[in-house]
């Protein structure tokens, strides 16, 4: 006779677990502890932990002030509305990514929205997650003027709000602290004058971004004191600021601009409030040939500046990484904390790091 096959069956244990432990939950009417889930489900404690805490966090299972856990009725899935900066900055693009990627992962559904680096579409972007009823909005909108407008809107709707790099009234902060990435920046670039140019230094130029407010202004105001604190010999008139917007072209034509009134020579330390600043001001001393009498520092570590600094040759000697990965983890994580009444600080800053050609070639030699 032929061998009778045996029906497999495809389960996933940790699933059939948590299964388990929401059925047990159903039948009991009173919260329990851990422990009671545990000693009647008999699945070890760690798991039942951690299962709770994912139910938890998922919003089917509520747990008391004293640890004890209940089934939530009809549990509801959170939904954020995210406006990311731009599509075309590369910065933004690594941000979306990141509350994307973390938002799936945490089980919230996420309304995305670009705010295309204008305040205009920024309002009417506000206004469309209003409409939509979003539990909560995490906002990437760098027009310090816009900021009012867009808290407003929210306000009035009663919707929570996460301000991302730049500060909105009655907003949640997370970001970088700006006027501390700017110290780093210049304390780099006057190591850099000191190590190459014998401390030889004619101008220290910022290339801005007032648009975005006194906030992220003070990464400039940070990197002229990590200069001086190393250069004190620099006078005040040395110190000057061009306007690059945080963008590319913009950035390229101020600095070119700077540039025809400089003798070819003239050691030149450049502080930039963005990378894709940092790249324009590269092009504008490429551009006119004095790509020598400048060292360059950024901010943001975007791919094309990595580029740039792996061939070990470019003036830009450092850009510091704002880790745009854990972006999304921590926002969503705040996000939720903030829905379900725990207190959150007002600030929320971000970890960075230093990048250079040397520390990317000794990554590569590990």
């Amino acid at each position: 006779m032929p061998k009778a096959k045996i029906k497999r069956l495809y389960l996933i244990p940790i699933l059939s677990k948590a299964l388990d432990v929401l059925e047990l939950l159903e039948q009991d009417h009173a919260p329990v502890t851990l422990e009671d889930v545990f000693q009647r489900t008999k699945i070890s404690k760690t798991s039942v932990y951690r299962i709770l805490k994912t139910l938890v966090h998922r919003g089917y299972v509520a747990q008391s002030q004293d640890g004890q856990y209940r089934l939530v009725s009809r549990p509801r899935r959170l939904r954020f509305g995210f406006a990311a900066q731009s599509a075309e900055m590369p910065f933004s693009v690594a941000v979306a990514q990141s509350i994307t990627d973390a938002a799936a992962a945490s089980g919230v559904e996420l309304l995305l929205l670009d705010n295309r680096y204008d305040p205009d579409i920024a309002i009417k972007n506000a206004e469309e997650f209003v409409k939509e009823r979003v539990d909560l909005v995490l906002e990437f909108q760098v027009e310090e003027h816009a900021a009012p407008r867009v808290a407003h809107i929210f306000k009035k709707a009663d919707i929570p709000l996460i301000a991302i790099d730049v500060p909105h009234p009655n907003a949640t902060y997370f970001g970088v602290d700006n006027f501390e990435v700017g110290f780093e920046a210049g304390a780099l670039l006057a190591q850099h004058a000191l190590r190459t140019w014998k401390g030889k230094v004619d101008w220290v130029v910022g290339a801005g971004f007032s648009e975005a407010g006194s906030f992220v202004q003070s990464r400039i105001t940070g990197a002229f004191e990590g200069i001086r604190e190393r250069l004190k010999e620099l006078p005040p008139d040395r110190f000057v600021q061009i306007e690059g917007r945080g963008m590319r072209q913009p950035s390229q034509a101020a600095m070119t601009e700077f540039l025809r009134g400089r003798n070819k020579g003239e050691h030149i330390l450049v502080a930039a409030a963005t990378d894709s600043s940092a790249l324009g001001i590269l092009d504008a001393a490429r551009g006119v040939g004095r790509e020598n009498d400048v060292a360059i520092v950024g901010q943001d570590c975007i791919p094309e500046v990595v580029e740039e600094m792996r061939v070990g040759r470019s003036a830009i000697i450092g850009s510091v990484s704002h880790e745009a990965e854990t972006y999304g983890p921590r926002l969503i994580q705040l996000g939720i904390a903030l829905l379900r009444g725990y207190t959150v600080p007002p600030y929320n800053y971000v970890r960075y790091r230093m990048v250079t050609p040397e520390s990317l070639l000794a990554e590569t030699a590990k």
